[in-house]
């Protein structure tokens, strides 16, 4: 039989975590830990992260709200995915329903992996369909470049000049292979004279 854990969380310092903290240690928690002024959207809390180390598998993690525990939906699900792999159960004074010591409380935590797998299912997919969108559209995925017009025709007027590609690079805040991509001429017939660098990389 694992023991009782309490968090308890205030997110300023003008307020009093005593009421949280009583309410647990009366729900049995043998220790609470209490992090005073952090905000609930925090990962790094001090005495979260003391809670976390603490827990060991079998315990019961106690709160008095969910909403002491994160203050976004993403990390609500980070938490329950850490706490179910952990085998750490989750109960919660105020909302009866979050109770995984009791059979509706274990598949609740069957159906937050569910919509947290769904989540991610959707995050990829939704990808798969932006690049595959862009590809039809003659786009290419990925950063945009930092070569702006300005910079490109910039880069063609000093390199028309006989500046060299890495002096136009430094000129133009770029890396040396953003200007040879930006004035890479696009004939399939290009000796290798024509490719940008080339004659940089021959000088000795």
């Amino acid at each position: 039989m694992g023991a009782l854990i309490g968090y308890a969380r205030v997110s300023t310092r003008d307020q009093d975590p005593g009421m949280q903290e009583t309410a647990l240690r009366n729900a049995g928690a043998v220790r609470v830990f209490t992090d005073h002024g952090e905000s609930s959207r925090r990962a790094d809390r001090p005495q979260w992260k003391a809670c976390l180390d603490y827990l060991r598998d079998g315990d019961t993690l106690l709160v008095y709200r969910l909403d002491r525990l994160a203050g976004s939906q993403q990390q609500m699900l980070q938490i329950f995915d850490e706490l179910e792999r952990r085998s750490i159960d989750l109960r919660s004074l105020t909302e009866p329903a979050i109770d995984t010591t009791s059979p509706m409380g274990r598949a609740f935590y069957s159906i937050i992996a569910v919509f947290a797998q769904l989540r991610v299912d959707t995050i990829r997919q939704n990808t798969r369909d932006g690049l595959a969108r862009a590809r039809a559209e003659g786009r290419v995925g990925g950063r945009p470049t930092v070569m702006t017009p300005e910079r490109v025709a910039l880069a063609k007027r000093l390199r028309g000049e006989g500046m060299p590609y890495r002096q136009i690079a430094g000129a133009l805040g770029v890396s040396h292979s953003a200007v040879a991509r930006a004035l890479r001429p696009q004939r399939a017939d290009a000796t290798p004279e024509e490719l940008p660098g080339s004659q940089e990389r021959r000088s000795p």
